[in-house]
């Protein structure tokens, strides 16, 4: 589990538009539930309320701070 520290590297591409649209804005709440095997898709995402299926190529634009053991975010 983290938080979302921010969409792609400030290009502000179609991808990053439509990440940041469904919700992957800094501050929310972020969690991977299911990850495919090494090298392919898809991952099982929850963004605060809502669950997504993503393709590696999407995951890796999203920025995300790790939330410490312990702490609840």
């Amino acid at each position: 589990m983290g938080t979302v520290i921010g969409v792609g590297a400030g290009v502000n591409t179609t991808l990053e538009r439509r990440l940041m649209e469904l919700g992957f804005v800094t501050g929310e709440s972020i969690e991977v539930l299911t990850e495919a095997r090494p090298g392919r898709d898809p991952f099982i995402v929850r963004i605060g309320t809502t669950t997504f299926a993503l393709r590696r190529r999407e995951v890796e634009t999203v920025w995300v701070e790790l939330a410490r053991p312990g702490n609840s975010t």
